[in-house]
């Protein structure tokens, strides 16, 4: 999932980076600044790991997610993560890796779209993952909406494709 999005982040002109994103209020560097900050406090928080700073995303956005993406690889790589557990009072204790799986990457593949959108790069995604991450977030429709993360559930037309569907249920409109 990493690698689409890094796709987009180096496709991204260095004049697009203040370009509007379908998040409200966002910028196309506001979506790799969300990825780049977010995670770290929740590993820290959660797991003891700090993964390394990279540059700001305001001087670099290219060089901040690269730091951060290898950072990510670098604990998925490394064979005492699948002995780590994260601890959050939202879910529980987790195996770490499954957790990055599960939080983090669907994170990174969903505004994969969003800087896309936004940098006038190719906006297609994997249509087997939009199946998986759409199925599993159906039925928390409810509890996603009060999380505060995700916009109004837009309406799409009956028959559209699962990657505008999945666009649709998480608030975007595409």
């Amino acid at each position: 999932m990493a690698r689409a999005f890094t796709d987009r982040v180096h496709g991204t002109d260095p004049e697009a980076w203040d370009n509007p994103a379908p998040c409200e209020g966002w910028a196309a560097r506001d979506v790799v600044r969300h990825l780049v900050e977010w995670f770290p406090d929740f590993l820290k928080a959660g797991a003891g790991v700090e993964l390394p700073k990279g540059p700001s995303v305001d001087d670099d956005p290219v060089a901040a997610w690269a730091k951060h993406r290898d950072g990510v690889q670098a604990l998925l790589d490394d064979p005492a993560t699948k002995h780590k557990l994260l601890s959050n009072p939202h879910i529980g204790e987790i195996p770490l890796d499954q957790a990055v799986d599960q939080f983090y990457t669907a994170d990174v593949f969903m505004h994969t779209w969003d800087l896309a959108r936004a940098t006038g790069q190719s906006e297609h995604l994997d249509p087997a993952k939009c199946a998986q991450l759409l199925e599993g977030m159906l039925p928390l429709d409810d509890v996603l909406r009060a999380s505060g993360q995700y916009g109004p559930r837009v309406e799409v037309p009956e028959g559209a494709d699962v990657q505008t569907r999945l666009l649709a249920f998480i608030g975007r409109k595409p």
